[in-house]
This record gives structure tokens, sequence and C-alpha cells, in this order.
């Protein structure tokens, strides 16, 4: 698809896909409000500025690859593929409900776009690595893009992927941290502190790079700069906001895994029209 790097438009997609989102999460009646809200500038850059996908060709095989590690943020990928073309815009609203093909965590067996399932926290960067080394072995030029959550790295899992990556030299691989420093029970300090994060990515053999999660500029900089870095893999360590965009939600662990009530959703809707 054509891809755009006009920060007025993209500005004012992320208000819409933070409105689909809160919908689906109010009629879904649950999900990952937090969390989903805190990653929608970084899905809207890769997808709408950097990627190279065809929505009408979802399996075309020199496609760079998305992997949504925190899956639990399925609904801000879901209503960014949906804006993107790979299914009706009007198919978000079945999210969780029976029959339908958004599960609560991305699911690939179903979903055009979604490349692997995921949810059980921890598994992401193991599934890009091997995909990056596939594309790798193939002779693809496709890279592979593998978002994380700052909690999930707390996981024993991650840190072997992070030393395959290195020791297999993955340059074709970018991971992106969504650093917005809560988890569901709490600051990420006070439940496992995992500072200094640079520092641990960096030696463990990665380039590491520091941006503000909501900039689009920050973040089309540092996607760049990823691109060009060889002979080991990179990760750009995302600062966010848990909950952005709706005052009431923003650094409340409380809304890790809660959707907005009806009451709530008039609120952050009203919010969002005049922000």
């Amino acid at each position: 698809m054509s891809l755009t790097r006009n920060i007025k438009y993209l500005r004012k997609l992320a208000k819409e896909i933070r409105k689909d989102v809160l919908v689906m999460l109010n009629e879904a009646g649950s999900g990952h409000t937090g969390g989903s809200l805190s990653v929608v500038e970084l899905l809207i850059a890769l997808f709408f500025g950097k990627l190279r996908h065809d929505p009408k060709n979802p399996q075309w095989k020199e496609r760079d690859r998305f992997v949504l590690s925190k899956g639990h943020a399925a609904p801000t990928l879901y209503a960014i593929l949906a804006h993107c073309g790979y299914f009706p815009r009007k198919e978000l609203f079945s999210l969780r409900k029976l029959g339908t093909r958004l599960q609560g965590h991305p699911d690939c067996k179903f979903t055009p776009g979604i490349e692997v399932p995921t949810g059980s926290l921890g598994q992401g960067l193991s599934m890009a690595n091997g995909m990056a080394l596939a594309a790798r072995l193939d002779g693809l030029s496709s890279r592979v893009y593998v978002l994380l959550g700052d909690g999930e790295v707390q996981e024993g899992q991650v840190w072997e992927a992070a030393m395959t990556a290195a020791h297999y030299k993955i340059d074709n691989l970018c991971a992106i941290l969504d650093n917005n420093r809560l988890q569901i029970d709490g600051w990420v300090s006070d439940v496992m502190n995992i500072d200094p994060l640079t520092d641990k990515w960096r030696a463990f053999g990665w380039a590491t790079i520091e941006i503000d999660g909501h900039n689009f500029e920050e973040i089309f900089n540092a996607l760049d700069e990823a691109e060009k870095i060889k002979g080991k893999p990179t990760i750009i360590i995302a600062r966010t906001i848990k909950g952005k965009g709706v005052s009431f939600f923003e650094n409340q662990a409380k809304y890790h895994g809660v959707a907005p009530t009806k009451e709530e959703l008039e609120r952050a809707l009203k919010e969002l029209e005049i922000a």
C-alpha cells in the first residue's frame, strides 16, 4: 500500500484509532484499555509509514513482517488493519464476540494481516527471530518488527531470544519496546524492576535507540536509523503513557485489563473530540 509521513494526517488518524479502540472494548465488555492506547502512534507509524505490505495480498512474499508480542493490545492492531483495508471497519465491533475472527489476542488462522498468534507473553521475540532468519535464508529483503511490552521483558524467554538475535547477528530484526512503565499489578519498577533497560539490551549485543513513543517524527527517525544498522539487531525503547489520550485512563494500572464503561466511553470520546 502507499505509505505516508504526513504528520497532520497521522495525528488525526491516531485520534480515530483511539475512538475505535474504546468503542470496541466497550461493546466487548472486556479487554485491555491502557496498553492498547499506549501503542497507537507506534503501530500507525509502522503500518502507514514504514512497513512494506499489501492489504490486498496479505501473504505477499516480499512483505515486511510485524509481530505484536504484547498480544493483549490486539484492539489497536485490529483497528489499524481495518483502516489499512485488510477487512471491513464494521467488523471491529465484533471484538471478542462468539464466532468473530477478532479474538482477544491475535490469531493468524482467521484474521488477515496477523502473522503469528501471540498473547502468551515473552514468546514474540523468539518467533520474530525465526521469521527474520528465514527471510535471510530465503534471500528476501524483508524486515521483521516486533512490539514488546515492558512488563513482558520480565520474562526469561525474552532474554534468551535477545541473546539469540545478537549471536546470529540478525540485523533485519527491529524490536520496539512499549515502555509505559505500568503493568497489571502496578509500576513495573515495583513489581520487578527491569532498569537499566538500555544498558541491559546493549550488554546483550543490541543497538539501542531511545525515543518519545508518541512523537511521529522521533518514531520515523528511529525506524530509519534501525534499518541502516548492520551486524546486530536493534531495539527502539519508546517512552509511552499507558492510557494515552484520555486523561482519566493515563498512568492508571487499574485500566490495564478493564474495558471502559458506557459513562467512561462517553467522557473519553468527548475528550478525544476536543483534543
